[in-house]
């Protein structure tokens, strides 16, 4: 099979990739976007935007990233829906392999993401794609529960600074953990412990979301959480039914790396590994942008600020790369 060759090969869209793609472009990279299984990344789960600049009233995430593909395109993207099943990055130029083809690359950009980790409940998903009550980013989605009573589960830094986020919102804000001690530091613990708004659940987890059946804007029956069932972790029974009409989860992210492991440095957790100040890998050629390397803030607009860099800093490399 004949190898398709670029100068520069986008692994993945959502922000990173498709602000990386737009700068390329411009810059006359004319780089190819593999989009991967989940074409925009999370934010096309998302349904409304409210703190991306330059949208005074929000947008619905799969508008927001619609829109960034068709202004990649413009620019003279090529933007193919495929997914990258093998790289070789011991080879000059890089190899990739998908479940249509094959490439090579002088440069590469991996904007692959990561994605939250869900309960495993089933509705804990449908639920967060559609609407209904369910995420797992406070910064995201806090805005919509105001007044409301909400719960979080997770016992690390990340779910304790999302309960006392929520808390500028929410009426009450129930953190449910399944063990009787938090992994945070002392110092979130002492803020979440206090908190008038926060009611711990120790020993708990969810065992079920109930749920109740309304009408959307548009007429349109969807499902919208209204409890949880608590089990308690100690015996295995169930300790209660808990009415909520939010449920923010925040049990880890998983950067979407597996295609590198052994190849590109990773942290413990997976992430990729960049220069200080730059998006450059160990591996000349290859960078990352995105919350494939950002395990801090995982924003929509601080990834499209990586995809920026990722492209200056692949152009730069490329231009040494001639002389």
């Amino acid at each position: 099979m004949a190898r398709s060759h670029h100068r520069l090969i986008i692994i993945g869209t959502g922000p990173a990739g498709y602000t990386a793609a737009i700068y390329a472009s411009r810059a006359r990279l004319a780089p190819l976007v593999l989009e991967g299984v989940q074409p925009g990344g999370q934010l096309t789960i998302t349904t409304e935007v409210e703190n991306y600049p330059g949208f005074s009233h929000g947008i619905p995430g799969p508008v927001l990233m619609a829109e960034m593909r068709e202004q990649a395109l413009r620019f003279g993207t090529k933007v193919r829906a495929e997914s990258v099943e093998t790289v070789d990055l011991s080879v000059r130029p890089f190899l990739l392999v998908t479940d249509q083809g094959s490439y090579t690359s002088d440069a590469l950009i991996i904007a692959t993401g990561a994605s939250a980790k869900w309960l495993g409940l089933g509705k804990d998903l449908e639920l967060s794609r559609n609407g209904g009550g369910v995420s797992a980013c406070a910064t995201c989605d806090g805005f919509f529960f105001r007044g409301k009573e909400i719960a979080v589960v997770g016992g690390g830094d990340t779910a304790l600074e999302e309960a006392i986020y929520l808390t500028k919102f929410a009426s009450k804000v129930h953190l449910i953990h399944r063990r009787d001690a938090f992994r945070a530091s002392k110092a979130m613990q002492l803020r979440a412990l206090t908190h008038k708004k926060i009611q711990v659940h120790w020993n708990r987890e969810i065992s079920c979301l109930q749920t109740v059946s309304s009408e959307d804007a548009f007429g349109e029956k969807v499902e919208k959480l209204a409890s949880l069932i608590l089990k308690d972790t100690q015996n295995g029974r169930p300790s209660c039914s808990l009415p909520v009409n939010g449920l923010f989860v925040a049990i880890g992210h998983q950067p979407n790396t597996r295609l590198f492991e052994g190849q590109v440095p990773m942290d413990a957790s997976g992430y990729l590994l960049v220069e200080k100040g730059s998006s450059r890998t160990s591996i000349a050629g290859v960078f990352a942008a995105g919350d494939v390397a950002d395990h801090t803030y995982r924003q929509a607009i601080t990834a499209a600020g990586s995809g920026c860099m990722a492209a200056i800093d692949a152009e730069r490399w490329l231009a040494e790369q001639t002389h």
